[in-house]
Parts: structure tokens; C-alpha cells; sequence
């Protein structure tokens, strides 16, 4: 018996053809396809006719694919990240879970415990080899032979290794997956590393942040479920579409930071005018991450916009990294004052000019962290 497609689960649980088209819609732009050249080969430029070429491609594949299985194990975590998840608005998870994909195993969301949902993760693998997407939440501990992090009898590296055998894609969620995160912080007891040290002959994506930015997440599984593979990554295997860009580059304080304006203190009289955080140690010029474009809670805010430099949370080494609120995040130039009365064209041609030095000043910075 053919397995019931995403579309005829809508139907059955009685979602009109106009509900359905609206869910393909708000699908296609949560992809985050506005900031990717192409998906699988295909150019799809910013305008209205493309995005209804993308709203069909989605409707055309709710109709043909089943739910897409995941499982998700959590090793050394603090569940942020399954915590982020529940908030998330587009697509929420509750949009996600019951019409896109099947979460066959979660120790935090699941209904059932112990041996049952134990059982079903083994039967999940068995029927579904090749199929599922794992996802990772928490650290690896490697040190004394893995011994820091034992699950019913058995190391996490062990359990690691046995669920990513079958799995389509692994995808790391949270620094800690993806980098280590606190538990990799100086002076790293348990030896813990990211997935990708430990899985290499799988696609591994991380969608680092501590926690990792729920919509990031969801539509990153969505484009796996609507294209059946990975986004265009960078060095650090991150999604592009949503890594591509400092904070700094879209940061709404970043005016204040070309005219020299910043705070001292968190209570001084430039940090109550809203002055670039850069002194007070902001990560934003080497963080990589959509925080600044797609913030928290639904578009709410995110750490700058609240008054908090950016901690650099979506890099590798962050906890370690210079120390929160202590010094500078790199050594990036800014320009001059521009004397008033200056004509706008020497103010775009300074702007120009220093932004393509801080552009690869940033490149340098960043290949020496990796």
C-alpha cells in the first residue's frame, strides 16, 4: 500500500485547495530563496512570476512525497534548541509536525519513554534507511572513550554513529552539534567536538547559535523535504542563504558605527541613544547569521536590538573567543567623520571604499578562524 503524500493528509484532515495553496505560498518563502542565486540548477530571480514558479515547484511536491521521517537525539545539550523550535512562527512547529514532516523519535517531544520509543527509533531506521533526516542536538564527548555522555548502557559517539549509517543528511542544530559549543569552552573536559568531526562520509549541515534561530531550522528541513537535498552551504557547511552575511552588515546600529557614535557603558548616555555595542566587545563584524534580518519571537527583536552586543554565538570557538563585553571583535576600519556640509558623493565613495576593505578584512579574519 502506497504511503499517504503530504497533500492527501491535508485533505484528509480537511484543509481546503485554498488552504493548501496558501501553505505552499508561505512555504516557498520561508525557503529564504530570495537571498539563493538557485535551487537544484534553476534561476530564481526576485519577482512575482518566479515566486509562483517556486509556490508551484512546493505544491507540486506536497502532492508526490510522504512526510519526511526525522529523528532527533539530544546529547550534550541543554534543549535550547528543542526549546527555540516550539517558537517558531514560519512554519511553526505545530504547522510543520502534523502536514510536513514525522518526528519518529525526540527524548523531550516524544509521548512515549524508555524501551517503547526506544523500539520505534530501531524499526524507524529499519523501514526508512535512507530516507530520514537526523537531526543532532548537543555535543559529542569523545574523551576517555566517550564515557561523559552514556544513554542506556551505550556511548553517545555510538549512538551517533549508528543513526546517521542510515540517514539521508545529518543536520546539526545549536553551536554545541555544530562546533562544540559551551561544553567545547577552555578547558574541555570531555573532549567534545561538532558532528562533523566524527561524520564524514554523510552530508552533514549545521545551523549553529546558541540557540540556533528556530525559522533557520525549519526551513532548512524544508528545503530538504521540497528538493531532497542540502541548500548551498559555506566552508563551515552552513546554509548560505542564511550565513552569508555578518550581522554587522544588516545591523540597524551600523550608521552609528560609521560616524564613530558607540557606547561606553550599558547605562551611559550614547548606549540610552542606541550607539553601536562595538566597544562593549559586539561580535557583530565576525558573526555570521540572519539575527539582524529575521530576529526572535516572530520578528520581535534579537540581542543588539535589546541593548546586548552580539556574543558571535553562531561561530566556532565563541565561547572562548576574546571574552564577552571585554575589547573589540576584530580589528575592522571604519571611516572618517565626513565634515558637514561634504558632498554626498565623497561620502558614497568613502562608504565604497571601506566597505570593500572591511569585506576583506572579514574573508582574512575568517579563514584564520577556520
Amino acid at each position: 500500500m502506497a504511503e499517504e503524500t503530504i497533500y492527501e493528509g491535508m485533505k484528509r484532515r480537511g484543509f481546503s485547495r485554498r488552504e493548501f495553496l496558501n501553505t505552499c505560498s508561505v512555504i516557498a518563502a520561508s525557503l529564504g530563496l530570495s537571498q539563493l542565486p538557485f535551487v537544484n540548477g534553476q534561476t530564481f530571480a526576485q519577482d512575482s512570476t518566479s515566486q509562483k514558479a517556486v509556490t508551484d515547484l512546493v505544491a507540486a511536491t506536497l502532492k508526490s512525497k510522504p512526510k519526511l521521517p526525522v529523528i532527533w537525539i539530544e546529547i550534550q545539550s541543554c534543549t535550547g534548541c528543542s526549546e527555540a523550535l516550539t517558537r517558531s512562527h514560519s512554519p511553526s512547529l505545530k504547522d510543520l509536525v502534523l502536514n510536513h514532516i514525522s518526528v519518529e523519535y525526540h527524548e523531550t517531544l516524544s509521548a512515549a519513554a524508555g524501551f517503547q520509543l526506544e523500539e520505534n527509533k530501531q524499526k524507524i531506521m529499519k523501514e526508512y534507511n535512507g530516507k530520514y533526516v537526523l537531526v543532532i542536538e548537543g555535543s559529542i564527548p569523545l574523551a576517555d572513550d566517550g564515557i561523559y555522555c552514556v544513554i542506556g548502557g551505550r556511548t553517545s559517539v555510538d549512538i551517533l554513529k549508528e543513526a546517521a549509517a542510515g540517514a539521508a543528511a545529518v543536520i546539526s542544530t545549536g553551536n554545541c552539534a555544530a562546533f562544540g559549543g559551551i561544553p567545547h569552552a577552555n578547558p574541555n573536559p570531555t573532549d567534545a567536538v561538532g558532528v562533523w568531526k566524527i561524520i564524514t562520509d554523510k552530508p552533514v549541515l549545521n545551523i549553529p547559535g546558541c540557540p540556533a534561530i528556530p525559522e533557520v531550522f525549519t526551513a532548512t528541513l524544508v528545503h530538504f523535504l521540497i528538493f531532497g537535498a542540502l541548500p548551498e552551504l559555506d566552508s563551515l557547511n552552513r546554509p548560505k542563504a542564511f550565513y552569508g552575511n555578518t550581522i554587522h552588515d544588516r545591523c540597524y546600529r551600523r550608521p552609528f558605527y560609521e560616524a564613530g557614535k558607540f557606547a561606553l557603558s550599558f547605562d551611559d548616555e550614547a548606549a540610552q541613544k542606541g550607539h553601536c555595542l562595538y566597544k562593549l566587545g559586539c561580535k557583530g563584524p565576525i558573526t555570521y547569521n540572519s539575527c539582524a534580518v529575521m530576529k526572535w519571537d516572530g520578528g520581535l527583536s534579537f540581542p543588539i536590538q535589546s541593548g546586548h552586543p552580539c556574543l558571535g554565538c553562531s561561530e566556532p570557538n565563541f565561547w572562548d573567543g576574546g571574552g564577552f563585553y571585554q575589547g573589540l571583535s576584530a580589528p575592522i576600519e571604519k571611516p572618517e567623520l565626513v565634515a558637514v556640509g561634504a558632498v554626498a558623493a565623497a561620502g558614497a565613495a568613502v562608504g565604497l571604499g571601506m566597505a570593500m576593505a572591511n569585506n576583506l578584512k572579514k574573508k582574512h579574519l575568517h579563514k584564520e578562524q577556520e
